[in-house]
């Protein structure tokens, strides 16, 4: 018996760097994983007392003689730490805070913690109140990401890429209705909405652009969109448009006695409108008083068609390089309303704290991390209302143009969005 397990033991070994380089998964779970919950045992205690996690039972103060008398405790108590626990691709390991500990000193002995076990990266959460939940992730899984195998999901979702923890990274406006995606140049911005055209235009909606650089980036879709602006005055139109198509469907929703266009007949739904803005910034910047009118105009419909349109069927997908309060109290407001949030790299602090800092500050510090020789990767908060970093993969502008050519016939003309299906 111990002859067996011996052999097994060599046979893991010699197999371990093969087995690691094409099934990191299946070698995690038979080899690393093993290997890192003993490494994370055995290194508790003494990264504890490195990182000042530790708690003596007795105060350093002591009185002696009537000389108070100053010192360092000889045995803290480190924190007691469940048994880690396996997860795909890392694990994860539970510690209860001493009285007067917060999660923020974990947080910050998140990197002492990942060099100590070795392992790429470790998050530190709080699920309750007194405990602090650390999430090793072995390596990084979007070096080379992969789309895990999913079911075709349901009208509006879109299977874009792939989560830090390998789940397939879904965005699905019937969950999280509208949102907004910030990204430089070449950071993996216009690869995602080509990936979200690519999965919606085979669906049964309706997608609308507004692409104010003169259509470059959305006319590449032309034969799905059912309209196209390319001007501020196009778009106010075209926006002022969809909020009559809006308050439309809502006199239908209270005509029928229904709450919102999901809970009405299949023939008597409307169709669902997906409304694509590309370069938020252009819609909002003034180069004098007499624009102060549109962009006012512009911005109200969009608030408007982001406040009712979760209930009604038209959502919104908005993206920009740059998003910062400096283009005007609509911006916030309306950023306020879309709780899908998208963070790639980008080039100033502000638009990372546009886009996440009002959700949780520790997104705006990971989204700053993100290289230039990442693209595709992005922070993104999820349908649980948490942030994780997440990479979308490489859909380009043409075959996503193919695929809304080869759609086109899906595509209803602007005048049917207000009537039923």
């Amino acid at each position: 018996m111990l002859g067996a397990l011996a052999g097994l033991g060599v046979l893991l070994a010699l197999s371990s760097p093969v087995l690691r380089r094409r099934a990191p998964y299946v070698w995690w779970g038979m080899c690393g994983y093993p290997a890192g919950a003993v490494r994370v045992m055995w290194t508790w205690r003494r990264l504890a007392d490195l990182q000042g996690l530790s708690v003596a039972k007795r105060p350093p103060l002591a009185l002696l003689g009537g000389v108070v008398l100053k010192g360092r405790a000889l045995k803290p108590v480190k924190p007691r730490m469940g048994l880690p626990r396996w997860k795909r691709g890392g694990l994860v390991v539970r510690v209860r805070l001493h009285p007067g500990q917060i999660p923020e000193a974990y947080a910050v002995a998140g990197e002492a913690m990942a060099h100590a076990w070795r392992v790429f990266a470790v998050r530190v959460a709080s699920d309750s109140r007194g405990f602090v939940v650390l999430t090793a992730t072995a390596w990084d899984p979007l070096a080379s990401p992969s789309l895990p195998l999913v079911r075709p999901g349901p009208l509006l979702s879109a299977s874009v890429g792939q989560w830090e923890d390998g789940r397939a990274w879904v965005v699905n406006l019937r969950r999280v209705p509208h949102w907004l995606i910030v990204g430089a140049t070449r950071s993996g911005k216009s690869t995602l909405m080509a990936s979200l055209v690519s999965q919606w235009a085979p669906q049964r909606v309706a997608l609308v652009g507004i692409d104010l650089k003169g259509g470059m980036e959305l006319s590449l879709f032309g034969a799905r969109l059912s309209a196209l602006a390319t001007s501020r005055h196009e778009a106010a139109e075209l926006l002022g448009r969809l909020v009559e198509i809006t308050t439309a469907r809502m006199e239908r929703c209270r005509a029928a006695g229904v709450r919102s266009v999901w809970e009405l007949p299949g023939k008597a739904r409307p169709v669902p409108v997906v409304v694509l803005v590309d370069e938020v910034a252009e819609l909002y910047l003034m180069a004098s008083s007499a624009d102060k009118a549109e962009v006012a105009q512009v911005s109200t419909a969009l608030l408007r068609l982001a406040q009712l349109g979760a209930a009604l069927g038209v959502h919104l997908v908005v993206a920009g390089q740059r998003v910062g309060s400096d283009l005007g109290p609509g911006v916030t407001a309306l950023r306020a309303q879309l709780a899908g949030r998208v963070c790639h790299r980008v080039m100033d602090k502000g638009t990372a704290e546009m886009a996440l800092g009002d959700l949780d500050p520790g997104a705006v510090t990971a989204a700053q991390e993100i290289t230039a020789d990442q693209p595709g990767v992005a922070v993104a908060f999820g349908d649980d209302g948490g942030w994780m970093r997440a990479r979308s993969l490489l859909t380009t502008p043409g075959q996503a143009r193919r695929v809304a050519e080869r759609h086109a016939a899906l595509a209803p003309s602007f005048a049917e969005l207000g009537s039923a299906s």
